[in-house]
């Protein structure tokens, strides 16, 4: 059912993007730098703002993707209840801005959901957790056959690639 809601929502946002039978490239599996830095910038500036609607401290999630010009862009804006896997997300997504309200594993960093989505859908996941100023960030991609995750800095400077 979330999945569903996930797809109307774009196809509320953009009905041309979310057209059945629409063809498109797949997304690259390790984000382009400029769509990394937009997340960077544009994915901090969520962190910290307030959230409506049904579900008590919800995850946000942003997902990506390329305008008519070919610029990075947010094709939707979701909350997301927080401790839930993600669906599959919907066709010309590029990559996903998830932002952790609360940090959930020992070791800052993505958790297991975050991984296994990535695992199941090779696209870029950005992890951004919102418990600390300036809010830390992580790129999950699947790299060399495995899920591999780096650290971003504020601008979109990379780290190396960790498992």
């Amino acid at each position: 059912m979330i999945a569903a809601l996930l797809f109307f929502a774009v196809q509320a946002a953009d009905p041309a993007a979310a057209a059945p039978g629409a063809e498109t490239a797949a997304p690259s599996p390790v984000a382009d730098q400029d769509l990394r830095e937009f997340a960077a910038i544009d994915g901090r500036k969520v962190a910290g703002r307030p959230t409506g609607g049904p579900y008590a401290n919800p995850d946000k999630i942003l997902l990506l993707t390329r305008d008519g010009k070919g610029y990075p862009a947010v094709m939707a804006s979701l909350a997301f209840p927080a401790r839930q896997s993600l669906p599959a997300p919907p066709p010309r997504t590029l990559a996903v801005v998830r932002l952790h309200q609360r940090m959930e594993t020992i070791i800052p960093g993505p958790t297991a959901d975050d991984l296994a989505f990535v695992a199941a859908n090779r696209l870029p996941l950005f992890v951004i957790g919102e418990w600390a100023r300036p809010a830390p960030m992580w790129e999950v991609a699947w790299v060399d056959g495995g899920v591999r995750f780096r650290t971003v800095g504020d601008v979109g400077e990379i780290g190396p690639w960790q498992d």
